[in-house]
Parts: C-alpha cells; structure tokens; sequence
C-alpha cells in the first residue's frame, strides 16, 4: 500500500487523474478495475475515479508495487537552447503570470524535443521558490494560451492548479480581450470582418471563405491600420473569435497577408523584404468583467501590454 497526501495544487485534483500521476505504467482498465475492487480509498474510505480531492485528503492506494517504480527522469534540455530563449516575465504574482513568448520558441514541448515556453516557466518557478517538484504528485505550472511558434508576443501562464483552471474559465468564457500588432503586404480594409474559417489537418492549413458551409466555424476579425508606409501597414488586430491561423489566414483572404508568412503570404512580397518568420505579435491583453467566485477576480480590467516589440521594428525597418 502506497499513501499520499494532497497538497494545495490536488485540491479540486479528479482523483483519478491524481491517481494516474502518481503511477506509472498502468493500464486504464487496470485502474478502473482498483477503483471496483475499492483498492482507492480517500481518508480511509473508497472513493469513486471522479471525486475531487480536497489538500490535506489521504490518499491510500492499495496497488501493486510494480506500478510505483520510479518514472524515468524526464530527459535534460538544452542550456544552449534555454541561454538562446532567456524568459521575460512581463508581470506576475503569487498566482500568475503574463510572459513574452518570443518568435521561435514553442509554447509546448514537441517531438522535437526543442526548448520551450514552459519549460522556462517551470524553471523560473523553481528558483523563485514558488514549485517544488518533488512535493508535488499531480501538478506543474502551465501556459493557459499558445502562439504559433513563429508568433511573438504575450502568454498567460498559471503556477498553481487554481490559478490554471479559473484561467482557462476567463479564456473559455471570452473574459479576455486579446490584441495584436502585425505588419501586412498591403493595406486591409479598416473594420469589424466576418467569415468563415475550416481547419485541415493535412498541412495544419485552414481555409477562410464568405459563406457559411459545412466544416466551417465563424469568425471576427477586427482591423485597425495605425500606418503605412508604401505597400505595407501596421495594423491593430482585435479578436472577438479565436480560431487556428484566424489572423494570418483572415488577413489573407482580405488581400493583405501578415508579411513574412509563408503558409498564407505574399511569396514576392517576403522575398522582396527577406523576411521568413511572420510579422505578429500578441501586444496586449485585458482582462473583462471576472465573475467574483472565480480566485482570479482581483483581474478584472487589468491590462497587461508590450512597451516595444519586434513588429514594430520591422516596420519601422522597411
């Protein structure tokens, strides 16, 4: 028999999943069939797979012990890698933070194994004393949002569970307004835009056209050109929809590509400039009316913006 007890990133933890990551190698119906059995027991007594932990609850798992043999360490990144990205955190508190992604770091770690975004994150927690990865069964900081990776620009990150799912609630119940600055080939019409986006998996390409039709989801798109200069602008994009590639793939079918793009840009137009990665910037997130259940209340209304980013250099450089 194994114990654990749960701390403050398991409060509200489904057991289940708690279970899961505090085992290793077992199979799903194996761990269902421990719950039938009632070899799960919560403060003594069994527990079903979708209970919600409560910190300081007793968690006694009475598995074989195969199943707790130590899981491989997870393998080393690159300090080249995490010198080359050094993370710039452009607000936090004890909860949350806002960071700047910049172009060609991932959010998320890939098949690549490259460096990414979280895991910067998990090691300036670390050394802020705010995440002990030892004590902790079930959890570890996250980023609630993610860029393309040739995308630069802010990201909202959580440091504990609470944190990470009234996070996410704000981003699902469109309790953030989220801005961004791009350079584009052309000048696109100033306004509030519909249309219709499909998401295609060959490729990870997606379509926009006028009309609904089958397969495709609406989206807004808000345009604001702040300047020109010859064939090119700088332009505000708010988002009212957040759908894959929505901006670049929008602005696209609107006749003015995000310069630099090359899966929905103007080939001549990138060559003409030398430019390979796309000229976006997520500049400046604001947080709406936050429900007051919701931990991160104390939010509402702040906002979090980028004094300079490269978007704008690039302009400026043209």
């Amino acid at each position: 028999m194994k114990q654990f007890t749960a701390g403050k990133n398991e409060d509200g933890a489904r057991l289940s999943r708690f279970v899961e990551s505090v085992t290793a190698g077992m199979p799903r119906s194996l761990l269902y069939k421990s719950f039938r059995n009632k070899r799960v027991k919560v403060n003594g007594r069994p527990a079903k797979p979708d209970a919600r932990l409560c910190e300081g609850d007793v968690v006694q798992l009475y598995i074989n012990d195969e199943f707790f043999a130590e899981k491989p360490a997870p393998a080393p990144k690159h300090e080249a890698q995490k010198k080359k990205f050094p993370l710039t955190v452009v607000w936090e508190d004890e909860n949350a933070a806002v960071l700047y992604k910049p172009p060609h770091l991932l959010c998320h770690s890939d098949a690549t194994g490259d460096v990414s975004l979280v895991d910067l994150f998990h090691d300036h927690c670390v050394a802020r004393g705010e995440f002990d990865p030892d004590a902790e069964a079930a959890f570890s900081p996250a980023v609630c949002n993610r860029l393309d990776r040739g995308t630069e620009g802010l990201v909202l990150a959580a440091k504990t569970r609470a944190a990470l799912r009234d996070m996410n609630a704000i981003i699902r119940g469109g309790l953030l307004q989220k801005e961004y600055l791009c350079v584009t080939a052309g000048v696109p019409p100033k306004g509030r835009h519909t249309a219709y986006l499909r998401h295609f998996e060959k490729g990870n390409r997606v379509r926009v056209q006028d009309a609904p039709g089958e397969g495709y989801r609406e989206i807004i798109t808000v345009v604001t050109p702040l300047k020109t200069k010859g064939p090119y602008a700088l332009c505000r994009i708010g988002l009212v929809t957040g759908r894959t590639h929505q901006i670049r793939a929008h602005l696209a079918h609107l006749g003015a590509p995000v310069l630099g793009d090359v899966k929905y840009g103007s080939r001549k137009m990138n060559e003409r400039v030398g430019l390979r990665t796309q000229a976006l910037c997520a500049q400046r997130v604001t947080f709406g009316g936050i429900p007051p259940e919701n931990t991160l209340a104390y939010l509402a209304g702040k906002r979090v913006e980028l004094a300079r980013c490269a978007v704008e250099d690039t302009f400026d450089a043209l």
